[in-house]
């Protein structure tokens, strides 16, 4: 199991980019998405109903608390893994990590908002770079999740999706699944 923990959501800031978080989850393989700092029902049902569309499993929900949601998961003996550009190296990591995915250890994966407390650097397993230059947390995330997985994002098969893509060189081509 994959869940995505996002820090500090602000509603009237960050709608979109907390939205592509959980949408970016969800296609690489996560099967939940937790949003903390301000409540935002409606980023939660949005995405609850992309996922009845276009498949799951994935879920999002809200917690008050990021360092109780650690906590909670750590207790667990859930790996966390926070995404961050000060940490070490992706491909210096890559291979430990899809590692302990391939042997069954479930994983917290934490990514940033506005400032990240420094407690989170001290309470995750693990500080990785996905490179040392300031970037989105949904790059990092995608970039992240697509190593982890192995570039597997592109043949994943979605469960109860109405709707699914046809790949196709030019235009759009949509039906129901």
């Amino acid at each position: 199991m994959l869940h995505v923990l996002r820090l500090g959501h602000r509603i009237h800031r960050d709608e979109r980019i907390t939205t592509h978080v959980c949408l970016t989850a969800r296609a690489f393989g996560a099967q939940k998405a937790i949003i903390t700092g301000e409540k935002d029902t409606h980023i939660i049902d949005s995405v609850e109903k992309v996922t009845e569309e276009w498949g799951g499993p994935f879920s999002v929900e809200y917690s008050r608390s990021w360092k109780t949601v650690i906590r909670e998961y750590k207790d667990k003996g859930w790996l966390v893994v926070h995404l961050t550009m000060y940490g070490i190296n992706l491909p210096d990591v890559e291979s430990k990590l899809n590692g302990l995915i391939k042997s069954g250890k479930n994983m917290l994966i934490v990514i940033g908002g506005a400032k990240v407390p420094s407690e989170v650097y001290q309470l995750a397993d693990y500080n990785v770079a996905v490179t040392n230059q300031p970037h989105s947390e949904v790059a990092a995330l995608a970039v992240f999740l697509d190593h982890l997985f192995e570039s597997g994002g592109f043949s994943r098969k979605f469960a109860n999706s109405h709707l699914k893509i046809i790949p196709t060189e030019r235009g759009k081509r949509v039906e129901q699944a």
